[in-house]
């Protein structure tokens, strides 16, 4: 008997399910991974998404990461899944059309393919997953549910029957500033399961009163140096104050980040980027700056600052929205 799955799926807000992986690694738990491996009719997820099972050895719930539909389909899929941790028998699963469950049907009107594994704390792929992503690395993992590999991509020769699923480094955000706008765009980044920072030069020693979130009182140059910038790493500026802005905007600019964004109006760019340009920086990193930082959605308080900002990444990221500045 596995214990049924929470009244409120919170388990569905993480959309990256390694740290599931990593943890039951951690335990020496045995999980069974469910990948969804093809979407016919324009599903809720994309092909890909996936879902974490484990048992939990005691009397607290089974860990469960994840979400396919919203809720159509993720008990049943369990029911498969912790079969599937007893016998070790990898499951192709169908809901929707060709489904030989057809009382399970998708609101959608979709067809799902889902791939259920078992995956032992053991297995080395695993190992190499869950390295690739500690040291944020991209990583391929192929699996036919019985046989499995994981790499560098591009060095994993997929065999029939096998699907390769593209495992990204986290999204990483550093926020420079400290007041409201700053703080609510950190603490909805860290909401949205982004590996966020709060920069805070010679802040107050205790830190924000935000659970999750990172906190450096270096100085611009210092942090990112210290945090490490790539391509999966954000940006935002936020600090209201000049000098900050340029320090921040010099640091952060020539670095690998693949976002920076900068709060403030528009016609107040010119004088944040005069130093960098008497520097010689090129017109094209200079243009690397979203100014005025997020989407234009109207709204100027904090957390509606911090939507747009927060959006815009997602944007960037996911090759998708409106660019235009707020």
């Amino acid at each position: 008997m596995r214990t049924p799955l929470p009244d409120w799926p919170v388990f569905g807000f993480a959309d990256d399910v390694r740290p599931a992986l990593d943890e039951a690694r951690r335990l020496g738990r045995t999980s069974v991974l469910a990948t969804l491996v093809a979407v016919e009719g324009g599903g809720p997820r994309q092909v890909g998404t996936q879902m974490v099972f484990t048992r939990s050895g005691d009397a607290s719930p089974d860990p469960v990461a994840g979400y396919f539909s919203g809720g159509c389909v993720e008990s049943d899929v369990a029911d498969h899944a912790y079969a599937c941790l007893d016998d070790g028998e990898p499951r192709r699963l169908v809901y929707g059309e060709g489904s030989p469950w057809p009382d399970i049907r998708l609101l959608c009107g979709a067809r799902i393919e889902i791939l259920l594994e078992r995956v032992e704390a053991t297995d080395p792929a695993l190992a190499d997953l869950l390295e690739a992503w500690a040291n944020r690395r991209p990583a391929e993992w192929a699996s036919d549910g019985r046989r499995r590999g994981c790499g560098a991509p591009g060095t994993i020769a997929a065999w029939e029957g096998a699907f390769v699923r593209r495992c990204e480094p986290a999204q990483r955000l550093v926020v420079f500033g400290s007041d409201p706008t700053a703080l609510a765009i950190a603490t909805l980044g860290v909401q949205s399961g982004f590996e966020t920072t709060l920069v805070r030069g010679k802040g107050p020693e205790a830190p924000p009163p935000v659970p999750g979130l990172a906190y450096s009182r270096e100085a611009p140059a210092a942090a990112l140096a210290s945090i490490g910038t790539d391509a999966w790493t954000a940006v935002a500026i936020a600090s209201h104050n000049l000098e900050l802005d340029r320090e921040a905007l010099a640091a952060a600019l020539p670095s690998n980040a693949g976002y920076v964004g900068l709060l403030g109006a528009r016609r107040r760019l010119d004088e944040r980027l005069a130093p960098l340009r008497a520097a010689g920086v090129s017109e094209a990193v200079l243009s690397r700056v979203h100014a005025p930082i997020g989407l234009d959605i109207g709204g100027k308080a904090p957390w509606a600052v911090a939507v747009s900002v927060i959006g815009q990444i997602m944007a960037e990221r996911f090759g998708g929205g409106d660019r235009a500045g707020r």
